[in-house]
């Protein structure tokens, strides 16, 4: 009776603050975009276009984050501590270096880039100032991931929660002053962005040093440890090129509805990453209490906790999905002064709201084969759900003028509901193996 409870309050300890650290970085974004939705329709619409392409450039790298926690868990549960700080300095280093060539070729190519969606000429131009300003933070957002993912994998959740609500408080701070205060526009909004990332990859550095420094573990980057880190993300970078172009194409078809798709597509889009990273603290819990099992020869502890997890994350979805649901007439005008948007934008959130429990299942199970190192199958199950999802999302921009007759509330909502669709398919892949054994790969490094 005694190892339940065990394991509820291990989850829930590292849960918890993962949970609390999580949600503030999207309610933090969700205030960023309720305040330049102020400035109208281009710039929310434009800040659609620019965050799907930032989001990419930094969410490619996420296995920063992912691979690191994975990796430093094992070595934590094989009891290598030194080891284990290592590993996670190469991935810092691995961030940083990733961080500075990517904000080169964003910055550089803001414009092209932001023209590649098809929205009007004035949504592009709001969206390559934004694109062109933001592309700095891509550094510090790549080490800030692989810092966490450190954290993480050495059991400590609660330092990262620390540096995202100082972090983003300030991000929010600075918007109001830089947006409303300074009148920068969208731009203002931008370098709150840049600085508020910035000083939380400062923070998260100093804390992960000295403890290295404790355990004498080498600070300089070792090329050979640092080329066996980035072989190690990469099918954790395949999964998440598959899952951006899912998420890409699918912004690049609501363009094509229009102005009020996109940019109710925009905010609808913030609400469900809130709603995904606050299901994600049980992702989280799962990434590193699997690895440290793993790396401690304990199949038995992963299999327990696991079957906890889903059925907390199916309940954890269902509720908030109907949370956001029900809230379908209240959350738009927070964001919008447009009537058509918040109509828009209702009709998404009631569709985000219905397939909550689906999301929490996702990202549980997702988290636990993460944590245990499954990345070349992640990697492959991704590209097949990106091939099954394609006709499903290219069928709403064929029809897109059929449905523009509908009404955008109508459009918006079959384009969530193909959203849905690809959610279901990645159910699908990952039930299938989370049944099997094959994953279960035991030591300090898989």
């Amino acid at each position: 009776m005694g190892r339940p409870n065990s394991e509820s309050r291990e989850i829930l300890a590292l849960a918890i603050p993962a949970f609390l650290a999580l949600v503030a970085e999207p309610l933090f974004l969700l205030a960023d975009t309720a305040i330049v939705g102020h400035l109208g329709t281009a710039p929310l619409a434009g800040l659609g276009v620019a965050g799907a392409i930032l989001i990419t450039a930094s969410g490619l790298f996420v296995f920063l984050a992912y691979g690191t926690t994975s990796i430093v868990a094992r070595q934590v549960g094989a009891g290598h501590a030194r080891a284990a700080l290592a590993s996670g300095l190469d991935g810092i280093w691995l961030g940083l270096g990733l961080g500075v060539v990517s904000a080169v070729v964003v910055g550089l190519g803001a414009a092209p880039l932001c023209g590649l969606f098809g929205a009007s000429a004035e949504v592009t131009g709001q969206a390559a100032i934004y694109l062109g300003i933001s592309a700095a933070s891509i550094p510090a957002m790549l080490v800030v991931l692989a810092a966490t993912g450190a954290l993480r994998g050495l059991q400590d959740t609660r330092t990262p929660l620390v540096a995202s609500v100082l972090g983003f408080g300030a991000n929010l701070g600075l918007n109001l002053w830089f947006v409303l205060g300074l009148g920068w526009g969208i731009a203002g909004s931008a370098w709150g962005t840049v600085i508020a990332q910035t000083a939380m990859a400062l923070g998260l550095v100093t804390v992960v040093v000295r403890r290295a420094l404790r355990r004498q573990a080498p600070l300089r980057p070792e090329p050979m440890r640092v080329l066996r880190a980035a072989v190690a993300g990469a099918p954790l970078l395949v999964r998440t090129l598959a899952l951006r172009a899912i998420l890409l194409v699918t912004t690049w078809v609501a363009a094509g509805l229009g102005d009020v798709p996109l940019a109710a597509h925009q905010v609808a889009s913030t609400i469900w990453t809130f709603q995904a990273f606050a299901l994600d603290a049980l992702a989280i819990a799962a990434q590193a209490l699997t690895g440290k099992a793993l790396g401690a020869g304990d199949p038995l502890a992963v299999r327990a906790a696991t079957t906890t997890m889903i059925r907390w994350g199916a309940w954890s979805g269902l509720v908030l999905g109907l949370a956001l649901a029900a809230g379908c007439r209240v959350l738009p005008p927070l964001f919008t002064t447009d009537a058509a948007v918040q109509d828009a934008l209702a009709a998404a959130l009631v569709v985000i709201g219905a397939t909550g429990w689906l999301s929490g299942l996702v990202f549980v199970v997702d988290g636990v084969l993460i944590g245990a190192g499954d990345g070349r199958w992640l990697a492959a199950a991704m590209a097949a759900t990106l091939a099954l999802y394609l006709p499903f999302v290219l069928a709403v921009r064929w029809q897109s003028e059929a449905l523009a007759r509908l009404g955008d509330s109508v459009a918006v909502a079959a384009l969530w509901a193909v959203s849905m669709v690809f959610m279901g398919i990645r159910w699908g892949f990952l039930r299938h193996r989370v049944r099997t054994d094959a994953w279960l790969v035991t030591g300090a490094e898989r």
